[in-house]
């Protein structure tokens, strides 16, 4: 009778010196965090106001916060540090809400409404502030090599350069090819080395097809598998791949070609048998777009009747600088391709349009944007105006007209938009926006195909979330000025 062999794992030991792991202290991190968000000002509030049972309130306050975090999964080691917290951490505080809610309901609580209220809020900022902390020191640790997942990838050549080119772009994620399994006999162009191969029909037996795969993934010490399935590796091979793979407690990750599309629009679902990705419209029209409408149009009003002393200053400023008007106007391309003129603070000489045709040549953008760094038709308050974003308040009142959003792509010119392919046409499906992710990403200093990659992944994946993310960072990328001239 044959003895059984005992069944080896891909990982029996960890390569020496490397650590794939996030460290323990994350997890940690972001419970006393979101604990301290809740107790410190659920205390303090009550206490400045004389309230008797000072201490149970803020247990409870902080009890409810924990509890709902912890139940949607917020301190899972697979999700610290791997997505700005803003969204989730405002979702969460809404559930807050409500339970604390019925919990005052159902116990006859009356403590103040409005101080219980206002004690709470500090949660979802204080949540949101770790976990971005977290994540920046993940980032980091990423682009030195730690905290990554070893992947082999399998795939038809093209697909593989693809995939492999695609996550060489960036380092703040956590996957480093360390080899790759063509299908066939052409070799991939991309710089891994190749680990196996497999042939383009599936062998007879199966253990034939996943032997070379196993001996690669050991011989790599690999933590997953990463697949981008195509004609020769699809259905029931893909299948039998899988459980050879999970025999050894290796994952199987399949990547299905999108890229830019956002987790939210994407469902998983199975049909006779057949998994089956479903990829949601984005969101254009409902009750999160007239939600975006009004909070744009209520948001501008209030930031101008605010700011209404720093537009006199400005304006006083720019008046006293150089000769020229104060308000500079020029024609821009709006959704859907209409033209609409928008407003700024003049930051250059009176007849810069006409000058701009002699600089020409000393452009520094790579794509359809005019940029100089050094522009000598830029004044001087022009150049403090431009360093914090000054100049483009008045656009404000572009939004408050409906002519932009608060957040949106950059509103791009006539001449730019006559250049567009049918790609880059595909920003104007959305209104520009006063900020948005080229704004908070290094403006001036990306390259024409980051900007665009940038803007269409903006409109591909907007949501009211999103737009309060890139708010609560535009507030950043102003006082530090990074890219802006």
């Amino acid at each position: 009778m044959a003895v059984p062999t005992q069944r080896r794992t891909i990982r029996k030991q960890p390569s020496a010196g490397r650590r794939t792991g996030k460290p323990i202290w994350y997890a940690w991190a972001a419970v006393l965090g979101d604990a301290a968000g809740a107790a410190v000002p659920m205390y303090l509030a009550f206490a400045l106001t004389d309230r008797s049972n000072v201490t149970a309130y803020a247990t409870v306050a902080t009890a409810a916060w924990l509890l709902v975090r912890g139940a949607r999964n917020r301190y899972a080691e697979r999700r610290l540090g791997e997505r700005d917290n803003v969204g989730p951490a405002l979702q969460d505080w809404l559930v807050l809400l409500g339970l604390l809610a019925v919990v005052r309901a159902a116990t006859g609580e009356e403590s103040p409404f409005l101080v219980a209220l206002t004690a709470l809020v500090p949660c979802a900022p204080t949540s949101a502030l770790v976990h971005t902390l977290i994540r920046r020191h993940l980032v980091t640790r990423r682009r030195a090599g730690r905290a990554v997942r070893r992947a082999l990838v399998i795939g038809e050549p093209n697909a593989v350069d693809s995939l492999v080119s695609h996550l060489a772009k960036r380092t703040d994620h956590e996957f480093v090819i360390v080899g790759v399994c063509p299908i066939g006999d052409r070799d991939p162009q991309a710089l891994t080395p190749v680990a196996a191969r497999l042939g383009r029909q599936a062998p007879p037996r199966m253990s034939a097809d996943s032997a070379p795969v196993l001996e690669a993934a050991r011989r790599l010490s690999v933590d997953v598998v990463l697949v981008a399935p195509g004609p020769y590796m699809a259905g029931t091979r893909l299948r039998q791949l899988s459980w050879a793979l999970h025999n050894e407690e290796c994952p199987l990750v399949v990547v299905p070609g999108l890229t830019e599309v956002s987790g939210r629009r994407v469902s998983v679902f199975s049909v006779a048998g057949l998994t089956m990705l479903n990829v949601a419209p984005p969101l254009r029209r409902g009750l999160a777009a007239l939600l975006k409408a009004v909070t744009d149009r209520l948001g501008a009003v209030l930031l101008i009747v605010l700011l209404a002393p720093v537009f006199t200053a400005v304006a006083l400023a720019v008046r006293l600088d150089s000769p020229g008007p104060i308000v500079h106007q020029q024609t821009r391309i709006g959704r859907g391709g209409q033209p609409f003129t928008m407003t700024k603070f003049r930051s250059m000489v009176a007849d810069a349009e006409r000058l701009r045709h002699q600089l020409a040549a000393t452009n520094e953008q790579d794509g359809r944007m005019f940029k100089v760094r050094r522009d000598p038709r830029i004044t001087r308050v022009g150049r403090v105006l431009r360093r914090y974003s000054l100049d483009e308040l008045p656009q404000l009142f572009n939004v408050v007209r409906g002519h932009m959003s608060l957040v949106g792509p950059r509103p791009p010119l006539p001449d730019e938009v006559a250049g567009y392919d049918e790609v880059e046409l595909r920003r104007l499906a959305v209104k520009p926006g006063l900020t948005g992710l080229w704004q908070v990403s290094g403006r001036s200093d990306l390259s024409w195909n980051e900007t665009i990659a940038l803007d269409l992944r903006y409109v591909d994946n907007w949501s009211p979330f999103g737009d309060l993310g890139v708010l609560v960072r535009t507030v950043r990328a102003v006082v530090t000025g990074t890219g802006a001239y």
